[in-house]
């Protein structure tokens, strides 16, 4: 089911002072496909995911679901979240103490009062899709982080929603479950074939998890994009920086050659992947520390060869974590634990242009 926003704005009002949560989304979510809304805290991303459910009313704007129009300022219409045909997980996954596993994913069915047999055949079916079956008397207290996601997964579920929405439902799980758990809600969000759309902070889910990623900042879209796109080919500063670890070094457009565009920048004159820039723009080259290749001693020069020395290094389990001091910049870079390399060690990199990413600032 796909999802349409049209000019979507919400603001609110606090000490005299006007916040604009959203300001005018336009925003196309293609049905059955994974769709993350990324951004840091404040950006306005759960606010647009709580505008879809229906949790709060946008100020202007046209929000549609399928065919159906859900909300629209100008035409004043207003449906109510449980109409909408849409199930939601939440940060917290809302879990009721006092009940079951079977009686919380139920719920929904219940208080729209299917027939008991229509419910316990519902209910039965999605446990053994999340992989719960036998846990039906199970507490909810009884439950693991890992599988009370799974109950308010299946809770979700269980009443066949045209669009599933998530808010955030990993963030309360260690480091490991949470990376055990990403690819569970992956291989079960691929076999539904269902609309999904997952808000969160971390880029690394957001990689992980999307078939496609709309980046946030201050209630707007930045970019749209997949993850490859995202990650390998940003338009902008702020989502090359967002997406993952980058060194961004000022530059300014030197030439246009027929594959590359030639940039003067603080690591010396680097050919990177062409860019339409304007000769003498000022833009920013972004460099992906894995892709910063380290030798022992000065390259004996050429193109997108760069010399530096090794400033620090910090040990992280497969790899070191180095800083190279190049010209005028500190550049973070990684390499194996066996290359043997020590502060104030000359080394030296060549840039592939393929990877040097020019960004507009």
């Amino acid at each position: 089911m796909e999802i349409r926003i049209q000019g979507v704005s919400k603001y609110y009002f606090s000490e005299g002072k006007t916040i604009k949560a959203l300001d005018g989304v336009d925003l196309t979510i293609p049905a059955n496909r994974i769709f993350t809304l990324l951004g840091p805290s404040g950006c306005g991303k759960t606010t647009l995911l709580r505008c879809i459910v229906g949790l709060e009313a946008p100020d202007t704007g046209e929000i549609s679901i399928g065919d159906d129009v859900v909300w629209s300022k100008g035409k004043n219409i207003s449906i109510a979240p449980e109409k909408r045909g849409l199930g939601m997980v939440f940060q917290t996954y809302a879990i009721w103490p006092h009940m079951n596993v079977f009686d919380n994913v139920a719920y929904p069915l219940q208080i729209r009062k299917l027939p008991r047999h229509v419910i316990r055949e519902r209910v039965e079916k999605t446990l053994r899709f999340v992989r719960l079956e036998g846990f039906e008397k199970r507490p909810a207290t009884k439950l693991s982080g890992g599988q009370q996601q799974r109950v308010a997964l299946a809770r979700a579920l269980v009443a066949e929603p045209k669009v599933i929405l998530f808010d955030e439902p990993l963030s309360n799980l260690d480091a490991k479950l949470r990376e055990e758990t990403r690819k569970e809600l992956k291989t079960f969000l691929g076999k539904l074939k269902i609309t999904a759309v997952y808000v969160t902070h971390d880029r690394v889910e957001a990689l992980a998890l999307s078939d496609t990623i709309a980046v946030m900042r201050a209630g707007e879209i930045v970019e749209v994009g997949s993850p490859q796109k995202i990650y390998f080919d940003a338009d902008h500063e702020f989502v090359a920086d967002f997406i993952g670890r980058a060194n961004l070094i000022k530059a300014t457009v030197r030439t246009q050659e027929a594959e590359h565009t030639v940039v003067d920048s603080g690591i010396g004159t680097i050919a990177c992947q062409r860019r339409d820039f304007p000769i003498g723009s000022e833009v920013t080259l972004c460099l992906r520390p894995e892709f910063i290749r380290l030798a022992r001693g000065e390259g004996a020069g050429g193109k997108n060869v760069v010399n530096g020395r090794v400033d620090s290094l910090v040990f992280v389990g497969e790899a070191y974590e180095t800083e190279i001091r190049a010209g005028n910049e500190l550049l973070l870079a990684k390499f194996d634990p066996d290359a043997n390399l020590n502060e104030g060690d000359p080394v030296s990199f060549t840039l592939d242009p393929a990877h040097c990413l020019l960004v507009s600032i």
